[in-house]
């Protein structure tokens, strides 16, 4: 879906803002489905600044579920010599009364695992961890350490990928090489290299190179800019698909490292800065379609990747957990939302005698 590319290139072009001088590698397509599953429970300007923020307003709710299942099930058999996983899950605390029509549409449309949990028992978070264990092949261990006391759900999306080069580098031309950093210090890596026919482009920005896996469904684009940080800021989705179209098949000289990267980022402040902060806020979030009872928001967005690049090909896992939290203001600050129907009485209070009740259903201001 081409907003999933727009708000991918955003988020990158946040977190590198935020981040600096840092590796980053993040998988906008596992927060993107996490965020999808999340946004079936939001309601009213909740929802719409969460679809706002995924490029997705204008869209209905229905269409958009059912984009979501389309490339979901497109991509997972997109390439038969490349293989790819991608699954979803909702882990709820038990005790607590979410809507079973916001269950359904999950397992309809993500094939979500639903589970409820006793959060109370020490042995919650394992249980979770191991799910995310076996999704990214043993590739993220860990996307939550300890529950807290006003932790009411956690909506997951883990992904797995591996794939072979079509052209594999060989393992005897792997030598050691310097490294330039962005401080102009160097350091020694192991450097793969070989001579290829494929898409290129070269201009006085950057160059780049296509290396495509397996069947070529898939492919690793590699930029090498001039200035990483001005390319970032112009690394916009239109920029970006017109440079795709200014690559040409040519014989190409490909010296690149060895890598193997483990990253870790709380998307908080990211999505928050890309219009999604009414999500996290528990005074006027809208999570109505996910329970009867408030009051809940995004408490953090928590995303962990993993990529190895060697000779033969590509291994990369990402795992992106929403948590659905309940008001924390502290044990002395309370709070009622009355965003749904409730009733009143007028007494006197020390005969204690009623002189009004009622129901409100529906304000009339």
């Amino acid at each position: 879906m081409q907003p999933n590319n727009i708000f991918a290139l955003k988020l990158f072009r946040e977190v590198n803002r935020q981040e600096g001088n840092k590796n980053i590698v993040l998988s906008p397509l596992s927060v993107s489905f996490a965020l999808g599953v999340t946004v079936n429970g939001a309601a009213g300007a909740t929802r719409d600044s969460i679809l706002r923020t995924l490029e997705l307003n204008g869209f209905s709710l229905n269409q958009i579920n059912e984009s979501y299942q389309k490339l979901m099930n497109y991509i997972l058999q997109a390439d038969s010599k490349v293989q790819f996983e991608l699954a979803n899950s909702i882990w709820y605390y038990i005790k607590f009364p979410f809507k079973q029509s916001f269950f359904d549409l999950c397992k309809l449309y993500y094939n979500s695992l639903v589970s409820g949990l006793d959060f109370e028992d020490p042995k919650a978070p394992d249980i979770i961890n191991d799910w995310v264990n076996k999704s990214t092949k043993g590739k993220i261990k860990e996307i939550i350490k300890e529950i807290s006391g006003s932790m009411d759900m956690y909506l997951i999306n883990a992904i797995y990928f591996k794939g072979n080069w079509v052209y594999m580098f060989d393992l005897s031309k792997t030598k050691k090489d310097i490294f330039y950093l962005l401080d102009g210090t160097t350091k020694m890596c192991d450097m793969m290299n070989q001579k290829v026919f494929v898409p290129f482009y070269s201009s006085q920005k950057f160059q780049a190179v296509d290396l495509p896996y397996g069947d070529k469904n898939f492919s690793m684009t590699i930029f090498l800019p001039a200035d990483i940080d001005d390319f970032i800021n112009e690394l916009t989705d239109q920029n970006y698909r017109n440079w795709l179209t200014e690559f040409g098949e040519d014989s190409v000289g490909i010296i690149m490292p060895k890598l193997k990267v483990e990253y870790d980022i709380t998307l908080d402040t990211a999505l928050q800065n890309l219009g999604m902060g009414l999500a996290f806020d528990c005074l006027f979030a809208d999570f109505s379609s996910m329970s009867y009872i408030g009051v809940l928001c995004i408490g953090k967005v928590k995303h962990k990747t993993y990529l190895s690049v060697d000779q033969q090909g590509t291994e990369a896992s990402a795992a992106s957990a929403v948590e659905i939290i309940r008001d924390s203001y502290g044990p002395e600050q309370k709070i009622i939302k009355l965003n749904r129907p409730f009733v009143f009485v007028i007494r006197e209070r020390k005969t204690g005698e009623i002189l009004f009740i009622g129901k409100i259903v529906e304000p009339d201001m």
